[in-house]
């Protein structure tokens, strides 16, 4: 008789024999329990196929998995990593509840290191807590006792406890790693920003970890979840169909990965002072089609509407990043269901103009795709602040840079680190799943850098435009740097000056077309959507929802447009000086600031 504690791997090798390879017979318990490893390739190649029973096969890959943990359990001895995740969180309840649901979902579907104890043993979670708002720091102690309950070993890190251990370090310490953990005084001791809270996190993983050698700390965002998108005929659907910590385990075992990060699917990781073009060409493509179509008549926006947005389709200066040219314009999938017609496929497609923002591309959002599998390795060059994972050696290479306050710290830091440390840093095929909003809407949603009127309608992105200039800036200077002088050395301040004055001008003649362009799509979405005599405006029922289209065309201009603030900053040679300076002094520094957080390890 089989035995009942392989009953899933018996059903599986039976159900999938007509694919799987000739297995040998297993050898003792530990001979069975690779065997399932050699059953998930071919399981995983199956499920991602084109018109594969998608929905069964993966009811069968999570089985196997918690069945061969029960075996692992039995065999007793497991020396596979613990993990401990760090989730950095401002203002953000909605969000957080949707990525610890995400890890619980994760645990409970693969069952990583067993539960016995009524608690995953081999998975620990800090919530690092930035707020200012006591409402949201209470709701996200909430949270975490809620999560404790279900079985994650989950700690609120937060305000009061973050202050103490950083002034638990010797002063002189402290004061040279002030820009990488924050000077912040007592009472001013939140929102500091993402990478001086990520890096704080470091100090209470140090705290928590209780054998070096095998615990891998996970960095991770408030709103990436860890599971993917797959595009299906009736839209998107959300998966559970990566066991992360089984895999990063085996890259971290089997490897000399130090660092390790993975993309994002879902929204774009990017900010939407870069997507303002190519998200205007696809709302005037919606709008010229629908243009040609009947209000009454049943939508047509539904099913496969075109190919798939490729890498950075979203952004508007992919070349810059090597991503080759995107069609001019993607076509809009509408989210309803049930029957309706174009006139309230416009209301719906109005009322989500908003998002736009706050980060969502309503029409180039990334897929999962499963390529040549999930642990194939290839060099990085960019930390996802919102996925990377690294050991305990790693916990050196830090994002660093956090007092500038710039966007594109990530990828900056991935040069650095990448010049340093070659191929362990290295990517893997395991994206988290990026929303920018939540069920609860726009509302709950915190974004630095972004600030909303309801009351007049109005959205300044000019915080956030001006840092993503100068993150720009940042980036592809420290990119050239480190082809021109040592990484593990102090860069020369006329080094670093010579490089920031080229790029500046490259980057500026790139700003500046990028901004015509944007002023000359916004003027011809208002002529198409007003001036020219379309069946909307003979609608009363559509006052609303072009009243919402008249107010996202206002922010676009409000923003991009001629007198947009944040552009008249960038212009500005006074302010372009004073930033130069900072990014220059940061870059001068960046060894011996790195050389002070070492000295923690």
């Amino acid at each position: 008789m089989p035995d009942p504690a392989t009953t899933q791997l018996a059903r599986c090798l039976a159900r999938h024999q007509a694919a799987l390879p000739a297995l040998a017979d297993p050898n003792g318990l530990d001979g069975l329990i690779e065997r399932y490893e050699q059953c998930y390739p071919w399981l995983e190649k199956a499920m991602w196929a084109s018109g594969a029973d998608f929905a069964a096969l993966l009811a069968d890959y999570q089985a196997l998995f918690r069945e061969q943990e029960a075996l692992v359990s039995r065999r007793g001895d497991d020396q596979r990593h613990h993990f401990i995740l760090g989730i950095p969180v401002a203002d953000r309840p909605p969000h957080l509840r949707a990525c610890l649901e995400s890890i619980y979902q994760l645990c409970a579907l693969y069952d990583y290191g067993g539960h016995a104890s009524g608690a995953w043993e081999k998975i620990k979670v800090v919530v690092a807590e930035d707020s200012r708002d006591e409402h949201h720091i209470r709701r996200h102690r909430e949270l975490v006792d809620e999560y404790r309950k279900k079985g994650l070993q989950v700690v609120h890190f937060g305000l009061d406890e973050q202050y103490e251990l950083l002034h638990a370090l010797p002063q002189g310490q402290r004061e040279r790693l002030g820009r990488i953990l924050t000077r912040q005084p007592r009472d001013r001791f939140y929102r500091k920003g993402q990478a001086a809270n990520r890096n704080l996190s470091y100090l209470k993983f140090l705290q928590l970890t209780e054998d070096k050698a095998k615990t891998l700390y996970y960095l991770v965002d408030s709103d990436q979840h860890f599971c993917v998108n797959r595009r299906t005929d009736t839209g998107e659907e959300i998966v559970y169909a990566l066991n992360y910590f089984h895999v990063i385990d085996r890259i971290f075992r089997t490897t000399g990965t130090l660092m390790l990060t993975g993309k994002l699917v879902g929204d774009p990781p990017v900010s939407p002072a870069v997507m303002a073009a190519n998200f205007l060409d696809d709302v005037i493509a919606f709008l010229e089609r629908l243009s040609t179509l009947g209000g009454h008549d049943a939508c047509r926006f539904h099913g496969a509407q075109g190919p798939l947005p490729g890498d950075a389709a979203y952004h508007d200066l992919a070349g810059l990043f090597g991503f080759a040219q995107q069609p001019a314009a993607f076509p809009y999938a509408c989210r309803l269901s049930g029957r309706h017609d174009h006139a309230d496929c416009l209301t719906a497609f109005a009322h989500r103009l908003d998002a736009f923002f706050f980060g969502e591309h309503l029409t180039r959002k990334t897929w999962f795709s499963y390529g040549s599998g999930f642990a194939r390795l290839t060099p990085a060059r960019t930390v996802y602040p919102g996925n990377y994972v690294v050991n305990y050696a790693g916990l050196k290479y830090i994002i660093p840079f956090g007092h500038l306050r710039l966007r594109m710290s990530g990828p900056t830091a991935g040069r650095l680190i990448a010049a340093e440390i070659g191929a362990r840093f290295a990517s893997f095929n395991m994206p988290n799943l990026h929303r920018r909003s939540t069920e609860e809407g726009l509302g709950g949603n915190f974004r630095p850098g972004v600030e909303r009127d309801g009351e007049r309608k109005h959205i300044d992105l000019s915080d956030e435009f001006e840092r993503q200039f100068f993150g720009d800036l940042m980036l592809f200077s420290a990119e050239e740097l480190v082809k021109r002088a040592d990484v593990t050395r102090p860069f020369a301040q006329e080094t670093i000056e010579a490089i920031i004055a080229a790029k500046e001008s490259d980057l500026l003649a790139l700003y500046r077309q990028k901004h015509d362009a944007i002023v000359a799509k916004s003027r011809q979405l208002r002529a198409l959507v007003f001036n020219a005599g379309h069946w909307w405006l003979r609608r009363a029922e559509l006052s609303d929802a072009l009243e919402q289209v008249h107010a996202f065309i206002e922010n676009i201009d409000r923003n991009f447009g001629e007198h947009s603030v944040a552009w008249r900053k960038i212009e500005s040679a006074e302010h372009r000086a004073e930033r130069k300076r900072q990014i220059i002094e940061a870059l001068a520094h960046y060894r011996a600031e790195r050389d002070a957080w070492d000295s923690l390890f």
